[in-house]
């Protein structure tokens, strides 16, 4: 991979003015119609959205097919000089593709020749190809997103089985390989679901990841043909069956157990027994890798919401379809006001929890699951901005986890389960507390650093994720892409772009890598791969997000008036 140059920021996105988005929605067609994006009622939120404070921007194009190999399609109409960074990063992408029977069928997780260990980096991963799917999709080849889908939809109908117990119909594969025979000049599939994995936890994300795939395919060509065939309608089906069990996410403190992330993986067998039983038939406890996409710590249920919006939008109004739209409502309104009541927490918020009373009863109480004022950390204090606030990692019986997760914050954006206040609030945090957050490489997935007897505790001595590595306040590139859609979606893209200039000083020259290390991401990750794909794909698509916003439609979902919540203020809320 020697052939990547590098290069130096010769033309920084925030050179660039800001945009008026609402400008821009009105201008003739461009390519939107081609590419379907949006619909109308999308368009009119994401205006509305955006308009606020915003100043012009009078060029901005949509990609309309291909401009040549290892480039990106909206390079010939770009409104401004593209960053030389941008065609490297194509033509590394290019070098990850997979290929079964001639048709590209996907992204390998890192193309590391320098790695004594390929590990299963070599294969492609549901969670890690959507990125490289987004890429794909805006620069208007869809073919290979269309192909991965019905490989990985094929592969769901295999017996999966992790040590002898047999899963659940629905779940999808967490990667696939494909097997070259040169002599017999044939190829075949191999998949993993948790069987070959670190602690032999199967997915419960990969599905999710499907669906939400599926949908930004639809919107973004406009095929409604693919969706609505009988298997693609039977694979969402069975996702769905598999996750709306009962047990599975019906109350806040079952389905966000304190085992439910990667970096808490060492509690899966005990904390989420609810989560095994609903998929496997034998009724042990079989773990399942609930760290919901992306290899990053995510607390389960914003990624959930999600994934259910997007089903919802997909499923045909046949007798089957309606029963489950039905429950998938129902499902919806009782996860978005737990979530929108219990999990955030904002300036006031925490002087409420602060001065809690304890050991409360009946359905008057206050504080309804007995958390102890004490257990606060003292770190929350000092890291709370009188503006902004966040959803936090979890809520359990006497406990809150009050760490900051990157990764389902932005989906809370992304999928409107944050309302606009909250979604709001989120940006006022991330710019209050940047250097926290973003430092010198965006962007950490977890904050703070567990660390000590804690870590220990939590990790199990897991010396990859010691304080400020990988999963333990790590800072991971492919988050940019989330982070520049969020942004966009809540009309601030500046901060987008100062998130995209600081990865530009520093990602072709690294290489790629999978993630940074340090308080502020300042060194390459102890066991990073270089060349990581989702670091490659996440920068493409936070580019051209950002350079045609209309590409947020693919993986955005507008708010649900049905669901507004009543909820109690919070001090970085304005009319």
């Amino acid at each position: 991979m020697g052939g990547l140059r590098n290069v130096s920021s010769v033309c920084s996105i925030s050179e660039m003015d800001d945009f008026d988005l609402s400008r821009l929605l009105n201008k003739p067609k461009l390519n939107i119609e081609r590419k379907r994006s949006f619909d109308e009622r999308s368009l009119s939120e994401l205006s509305i959205g955006l308009a606020r404070g915003l100043d012009t921007y009078e060029t901005t194009h949509s990609p309309g097919g291909r401009s040549g190999f290892g480039t990106p399609a909206s390079s010939t109409r770009n409104s401004f000089e593209p960053h030389p960074m941008v065609a490297d990063a194509w033509e590394a992408l290019r070098r990850s593709m997979v290929y079964f029977r001639g048709q590209p069928v996907g992204t390998i997780a890192a193309y590391d020749h320098a790695s004594e260990e390929v590990l299963n980096y070599d294969q492609v991963f549901v969670r890690d190809f959507v990125p490289s799917a987004l890429a794909f999709l805006m620069n208007g080849e869809p073919d290979i997103v269309k192909h991965f889908l019905l490989k990985t939809l094929y592969l769901q109908g295999w017996e999966k089985r992790v040590d002898r117990f047999k899963l659940g119909e629905g779940v999808m594969p967490a990667s696939f390989k494909v097997l070259h025979d040169p002599i017999r000049k044939t190829d075949s599939l191999v998949a993993d679901f948790g069987e070959s994995a670190i602690g032999r936890v199967a997915p419960v994300d990969s599905g999710f990841w499907w669906i939400i795939l599926l949908r930004a395919y639809t919107k973004s060509t406009g095929d409604l043909s693919l969706a609505e065939t009988p298997e693609c309608q039977k694979g969402m089906r069975l996702i769905l069956t598999l996750c709306l069990s009962e047990g599975f996410d019906t109350f806040p403190t079952l389905l966000c157990a304190d085992g439910c992330s990667m970096i808490d993986r060492r509690m899966l067998g005990v904390e989420l027994e609810p989560v095994s039983l609903a998929v496997s038939k034998s009724k042990f406890p079989v773990l399942f890798d609930v760290k919901v996409s992306m290899v990053i710590l995510l607390r389960f249920k914003h990624f959930f919401f999600m994934a259910l919006r997007s089903a919802s939008s997909l499923l045909k109004h046949d007798e089957e379809g309606k029963e489950f739209i039905e429950r998938i409502v129902k499902r919806l309104h009782a996860l978005s006001y737990h979530m929108r009541s219990y999990f955030w927490l904002d300036f006031q918020q925490l002087n409420d929890i602060y001065r809690y009373k304890t050991e409360e009863y009946s359905h008057t109480a206050v504080n309804k699951f007995n958390v102890i004022p004490d257990s606060i950390p003292d770190w929350v204090f000092d890291f709370m901005p009188t503006r902004g606030g966040y959803f936090i990692g979890n809520v359990s019986p006497a406990r809150m986890d009050f760490r900051w997760f990157a990764l389902g914050n932005c989906i809370a954006i992304l999928s409107s389960l944050a309302t606009h206040e909250q979604a709001m609030a989120i940006m006022d945090l991330i710019e209050a507390r940047w250097e926290e957050l973003v430092g010198e490489m965006p962007l950490k997935i977890a904050y703070p650093a567990i660390e000590s007897h804690e870590w220990r505790i939590v990790t199990g001595c897991d010396p990859k994720n010691t304080r400020w590595s990988y999963h333990n306040g790590g800072s991971w590139p492919v988050l940019l892409w989330l982070l520049t859609a969020a942004c966009i979606k809540t009309g601030r893209p500046q901060i987008a772009r100062k998130a995209i200039d600081l990865a530009e000083t520093r990602l072709l020259k690294d290489s790629w890598p999978e993630y940074y290390d340090g308080k502020v991401g300042r060194y390459i990750g102890k066991q990073a791969r270089k060349y990581q794909t989702w670091s490659i794909a996440g920068y493409l698509v936070a580019k051209m997000m950002l350079e045609d916003p209309s590409h947020l439609g693919m993986i955005s979902l507008e708010e649900d008036r049905q669901m507004k919540p009543m909820l109690k203020r919070s001090s970085s809320w304005t009319c």
